[in-house]
């Protein structure tokens, strides 16, 4: 089982960042429940600036999962749990109906 790698990016500590926060936890709780080995960090690009040039991040929050590939990009602040897990290829829509038979 390899490792999932979410980097977390804000841009200070704003009530959206903070919520956005709360929201990897709770995502990453799950994770840990269902036995994946998660490596989480939250980076500030106030504190760092070189972070947000480095990664390219044009709004804040930003959820990056780097691995497993490929990597993907989710903005906001990570209410909506389930579209999150499905959006970084996490968990697959189990009720979209475009299932193959």
């Amino acid at each position: 089982m390899s490792t999932i790698k979410l980097r977390l990016y804000i841009a200070g500590r704003t009530a959206t960042a903070e919520k956005a926060i709360r929201n990897l936890h709770r995502i990453a709780s799950e994770l840990e429940q269902r036995g994946e080995e998660l490596d989480i960090e939250v980076n500030d690009v106030l504190e760092r600036p070189q972070l947000a040039e480095d990664e390219r991040i044009l709004a804040a929050p930003l959820l990056i999962k780097k691995l497993p590939p490929p990597v993907r990009r989710i903005v906001g602040d990570l209410s909506e749990q389930e579209k999150i897990l499905i959006g970084i290829d996490l968990v697959t829509d189990k009720g979209s109906g475009d299932e193959e038979a």
